[in-house]
């Protein structure tokens, strides 16, 4: 199979060396020569500046699409419709305008999208979502994010004032560049989030122009109540869940990778570990697996467009109850 590579920043490298690391070396690379990062591991492989002109001589099997969140549909649109599958980066795009557009081209091109939120690949989440949909908590009455990180700590080598996170023309702003979380607790439950309150502002004294904190409690349409806090400048950074349920609670923190579950009766704790060789590009390794997977027609997507889009629907909700100063419902 062939993969082309639009995006060549720090997660298109990533993908890319974990394509060659999964034995697909037959990559086509679409760029603009923008990004900061040495070219040494890129030598050898076709470069092209010209999205078409890339699409028709090289007929790519698969796109993987790592641009700034603003310039995603530019790539995804023309791909689908060349009957290429995607690995869409998330979000899907910083707007709801064209996603129509790539629905209309999936379908014309018979493909499929995997949206590339990293975490349903963490084994920790997998079993957590496991255990809950299994009722080892009973019935979840309430859920929780906490997600802070310091976002100059991010990529040392480049100014974050320049990256796509820090500016609102690239599609920026904590919401949408912190919204695993948004796709992963959703998905932990079970159920799709009813109605949403918010509260957002740029606090920091970063040099951005986007949002940088956000506060933000939901309903689930099941009735669970839940919130997140996002931030990009909490230090040291913090990533953590809690669900709580009717016979027990679970709770996760990225620090340790530890899942601790307690169960009502037993009146204790259980820990799951990640398994011993687990690190974090293990994620993106199983993400990739599954990509190309996917790819060659072997299975469905386990994060499609569908999902993609009840996140950019929350996050539209996001902003207007805070721009509005009023709940939404989606």
């Amino acid at each position: 199979m062939k993969f082309l590579i639009a995006g060549l920043g720090s997660i298109g490298r990533r993908h890319f060396r974990n394509l060659v690391a999964l034995g697909e070396t037959d990559i086509v690379l679409f760029r603009t020569h923008k990004a900061t990062l040495p070219d040494d591991d890129l030598a050898g492989y076709p470069v092209e500046t010209d999205l078409v002109e890339a699409l028709e001589k090289h007929k790519p099997d698969g796109v993987i699409i790592a641009t700034p969140t603003s310039l995603h549909l530019d790539v995804a649109v023309p791909a689908a419709k060349a009957g290429c599958m995607l690995l869409l980066e998330k979000p899907i795009s910083n707007t709801m305008d064209r996603v129509d557009e790539l629905q209309a081209a999936l379908e014309l091109g018979g493909r499929q999208v995997l949206v590339g939120f990293q975490f349903r690949f963490h084994p920790n989440l997998l079993r957590a979502k496991q255990l809950i949909a299994a009722g080892e908590i009973g019935r979840v009455i309430s859920a929780e994010v906490h997600f802070g990180e310091y976002l100059p700590g991010w990529h040392p080598w480049e100014d974050y004032r320049q990256g796509y996170a820090a500016r609102a023309d690239l599609g920026g702003g904590v919401i949408g560049t912190q919204s695993h979380s948004l796709d992963y607790l959703p998905w932990l439950v079970g159920e799709k989030v009813d109605s949403v309150w918010a509260f957002k502002d740029k606090l920091s004294d970063l040099e951005v122009d986007v949002e940088d904190t956000v506060k933000v409690g939901i309903r689930f349409q099941g009735g669970a109540l839940g919130s997140f806090h996002l931030d990009f400048n909490q230090q040291p950074p913090e990533h953590t869940f809690k669900v709580v349920g009717t016979q027990g609670t679970i709770k996760w923190s990225l620090a340790d990778e530890v899942l601790k579950v307690y169960r009502a009766e037993k009146k204790a704790w259980d820990e799951y570990p990640v398994p011993a060789a687990f690190e974090r590009n293990s994620m993106f390794l199983e993400e990739m697996r599954h990509f190309i997977a996917l790819t060659a027609g072997n299975t469905d997507s386990l994060c499609p467009l569908e999902d993609g889009i009840q996140v950019m629907q929350l996050i539209s909700a996001i902003h207007q109850s805070s721009d509005q100063s009023q709940m939404v419902s989606l």
